[in-house]
């Protein structure tokens, strides 16, 4: 009988420009089978590694145990990251916090310290997580294999200033709801907690669009509703832009839903952030499209979803 390895947690630190910089490292003590594919997890505003694990009852760490990888959730800057929005008055960006590095640390760690693969980075991030991963996608593609943004959108471009953008493409997919109160389903001021506006987006479709053109997707996209067991207060479709030899673009949209992230686990509370789906499970269905485990949680035995 397969046993499931067993699951060591550890804290990492790395110096980035004189700051010490933390994560909690979820890790096989022995890899499934030589390097193991790595995930980072950016936290939302005012959140850090241990409240975004919290946020969502561990549903991030089942990744790991199911195929293997890898998980680091990262700790922001005074539980903030410095994306690339320009309207962003976070201490993270207002000192000019280098995050971008603190990445590049971390996945430099993982690979040594842990046996990491280095071309099976993912990073998944939500909220100012999201926006944060977004910077990734844009400065450092090379080092990433995909990304999974949930509940922020694509700043529009007055908004958005990463430093020496590059073009490669990257698989992305998106998680949002349509009754988010913090980012707009439909675009618009981003706020926090509905005050200390963040800047004008794109809505959650024309950032689904923007990285489909950004990958060189040219055909339209198909809408699939997901069917639930149980008809419920909210419902989820998901948008696929696929194209052959091109990486894909998803965007699963949680009719009802509000800033947070949807699983099976009724751990996020309603106040202020709005409806979560319970019927559709986040951390599943990140795992599967970075290729890392099918929907049974079966692991893959195929690289890379990098084109």
């Amino acid at each position: 009988m397969n046993r499931t390895p067993e699951i060591t947690v550890s804290s990492e630190s790395v110096e980035i420009d004189g700051r010490t910089r933390t994560m909690t490292v979820l890790h096989h003590r022995q890899p499934i089978s030589g390097t193991a594919p790595v995930v980072l997890v950016f936290h939302g505003s005012m959140q850090t590694a241990a409240a975004i694990r919290s946020f969502t009852a561990n549903s991030f760490d089942h990744i790991g145990e199911q195929s293997g990888a890898i998980v680091a959730y990262l700790d922001g800057y005074k539980r903030h990251w410095n994306d690339a929005r320009i309207v962003n008055s976070s201490a993270a960006r207002t000192n000019h916090v280098d995050d971008v590095a603190f990445a590049n640390a971390a996945i430099d760690l993982l690979v040594r310290r842990y046996r990491g693969d280095s071309s099976q980075v993912h990073a998944v991030g939500f909220s100012n997580g999201g926006q944060m991963v977004m910077r990734l996608i844009h400065e450092i593609p090379s080092a990433l294999a995909g990304a999974a943004i949930l509940s922020a959108t694509q700043s529009v471009p007055e908004n958005f200033a990463p430093d020496s953008p590059q073009e490669q493409p990257l698989p992305v997919m998106f998680v949002h709801g349509t009754q988010d109160p913090i980012t707009p389903y439909a675009g618009g001021m981003a706020k926090m907690y509905r005050f200390r506006p963040r800047g004008l987006g794109l809505s959650a479709q024309e950032t689904a669009e923007y990285y489909a053109r950004r990958n060189g997707i040219t055909t339209a996209p198909t809408t699939t509703p997901l069917v639930a067991a149980e008809a419920g207060p909210t419902r989820v479709d998901c948008t696929d832009y696929h194209q052959q030899d091109h990486p894909p673009v998803v965007l699963y949209t949680v009719h009802g839903g509000g800033h947070t992230i949807p699983g099976p686990k009724k751990n996020t509370p309603r106040i202020i952030m709005g409806r979560t789906d319970h019927t559709f499970d986040s951390a599943e269905a990140i795992s599967e499209f970075f290729g890392l485990t099918t929907r049974k949680g079966r692991r893959l035995n195929r690289a890379s979803t990098r084109t």
